[in-house]
C-alpha cells in the first residue's frame, strides 16, 4: 500500500515544539497516525534494572508526533506529496514540481 509518508523519508516538522527542525522516519504508527521522527520530541523515560538494560535509569527516546504535524522534503525544501499512475504503478509525486518520488 502506497503512503504519502514512509519509513526513512526525510520530514521537516512544521509544528509543535521541535518546528522547524529536520530528521528521518524512524517508525510509523497508521493506526494512531503518529510517526517517530529521529532526535524530534525528545522525552525522558525511567526504566527499572532488567535482563536487558542492567543499570536502568533515565533513558532519553524520541516521543511520537502527529502525522499532519511533519512534512516531506523534496530537494531540500518541505513539500505536498500526490500520487498518479505511472506504468500501471502507483507512484509518489512531489506536488512543487510534479518530479515521482520513487
Amino acid at each position: 500500500m502506497a503512503s504519502k509518508i514512509n519509513k526513512g523519508d526525510l520530514v521537516k516538522v512544521i509544528a509543535g515544539k521541535d518546528k522547524d527542525k529536520e530528521g528521518k522516519i524512524i517508525e510509523i504508527n497508521r493506526k494512531k497516525n503518529t510517526v517517530l521522527v529521529e532526535g524530534i520530541n525528545m522525552m525522558t523515560k525511567h526504566s527499572k534494572p532488567s535482563a536487558t538494560n542492567q543499570a536502568g535509569g533515565i533513558i532519553n527516546q524520541e516521543g511520537p508526533l502527529d502525522i499532519s504535524n511533519v512534512m516531506y522534503i523534496y530537494k531540500g525544501k518541505p513539500t505536498r506529496i500526490g500520487f498518479t499512475v505511472k506504468d500501471g504503478k502507483k507512484v509518489r509525486v512531489a506536488k512543487s514540481t510534479g518530479d515521482v518520488i520513487d
